[in-house]
C-alpha cells in the first residue's frame, strides 16, 4: 500500500507541475461512495480542462456515431439511427454523447466556479449509468461481431473510463435533492423510451447488434430485456450512489460542526 501510494504521489506531482491550483477538499467518504484513491481523484481534478475537452471531443465522435455511421438495416434505417428518427426523439437518441457532454460541462462549471448542480448531479448519473451500460452490452450482449476491432474496444474502454470520471464529482458536488430528482426523471424517462414504449415513432429504441435479425430489428429477443434490466438496474444504483454520498457529506458536516 505504502508503494501504491508513494507512485501515486509521484505521479500527483508530476500532474501539479503542469496543472497547479488550488483543488476541493478530500473529504474523506466512505470507500462505497468515494472509490478512487485520493492521489487519483486530485490527478483527474487537476486535469480538468483537458478532461473536459476530451470528453467534448467524445460528445462530437458519439453524434456521428448516431447520425453518420450506417446501421446496415433495411430501409429506412440505413441513414443512421438520428436521420431515421423524429426530430423530437433526438435528444433522447445519443445517450452516451449526451453522458461526456454533461461530465465535459460538469468539469467547466468547476473551473468557472459557476453554480450548476443540477449539471454534476446529470453528469454524475450519465457517467455511472453508461459508463457501465455499454461494456455490459458489448461484451455480454452484442460481442465484437459486425464491428471494427478498435472501435468495438474504444467504445468498451472509453466508457469504463466515464464510470471512473463520474467519482470525481463529489469533490466539487453535493448532490442536492432537486438536482438528484431532475437526474431520476431524465435518466428514467430514457429508459421507458429507449426500452418500453417508443412514444414518437421510428427508431428511438436502443438498437443492439443482437437484435439484428434479417435487415430489421428485434426487440422481442432477450438482448432487449437484458440490457433493459440493466439499464434500470443502473438508473437505480446512480441514484443511491448520489443520495448516499450527499448522507455522508451531511454526516461529516455535522461532525465537524
Amino acid at each position: 500500500m505504502a508503494t501504491e501510494q508513494g507512485v501515486g504521489g509521484r505521479i500527483e506531482a508530476v500532474v501539479a507541475r503542469f496543472f497547479g491550483g488550488p483543488l476541493p477538499d478530500s473529504e474523506g467518504l466512505p470507500r462505497y461512495v468515494a472509490p478512487l484513491p485520493t492521489w487519483l481523484e486530485n490527478v483527474g481534478l487537476r486535469l480538468a480542462w483537458p478532461v473536459a475537452l476530451v470528453n467534448l471531443v467524445g460528445t462530437l465522435f458519439g453524434f456521428w456515431y448516431y447520425a453518420g455511421r450506417p446501421l446496415n438495416l433495411a430501409p429506412p434505417l440505413v441513414e443512421g439511427q438520428l436521420g431515421a428518427a423524429p426530430l423530437l426523439a433526438y435528444p433522447v437518441i445519443p445517450d452516451s454523447p449526451a453522458a461526456t457532454m454533461f461530465i465535459g460541462l460538469s468539469l467547466v462549471a468547476w473551473k468557472r466556479g459557476w453554480n450548476a448542480e443540477w449539471i454534476h448531479t446529470l453528469a454524475f448519473f450519465g457517467c455511472i449509468k453508461l459508463g457501465l451500460w455499454t461494456p455490459f452490452v458489448q461484451l455480454v450482449i452484442n460481442g465484437p461481431g459486425g464491428i471494427a476491432a478498435w472501435l468495438y474496444w474504444f467504445l468498451v474502454l472509453s466508457h469504463l473510463a466515464m464510470a471512473l470520471e463520474a467519482f470525481l464529482i463529489h469533490r466539487y458536488a453535493s448532490f442536492s435533492v432537486p438536482a438528484v430528482a431532475v437526474a431520476v426523471g431524465w435518466y428514467g424517462f430514457n429508459d421507458v423510451v429507449d426500452y418500453f414504449v417508443s412514444v414518437l415513432g421510428g427508431p428511438h429504441h436502443t438498437i443492439l447488434r443482437a437484435e439484428v435479425v434479417a435487415g430489421g430489428l428485434d426487440h422481442t429477443l432477450p438482448a432487449h430485456d437484458l440490457a433493459a434490466g440493466w439499464a434500470v438496474v443502473l438508473t437505480i444504483l446512480a441514484t443511491f450512489l448520489a443520495l448516499a454520498t450527499r448522507i455522508e457529506k451531511l454526516k461529516l458536516q455535522r461532525a465537524t460542526a
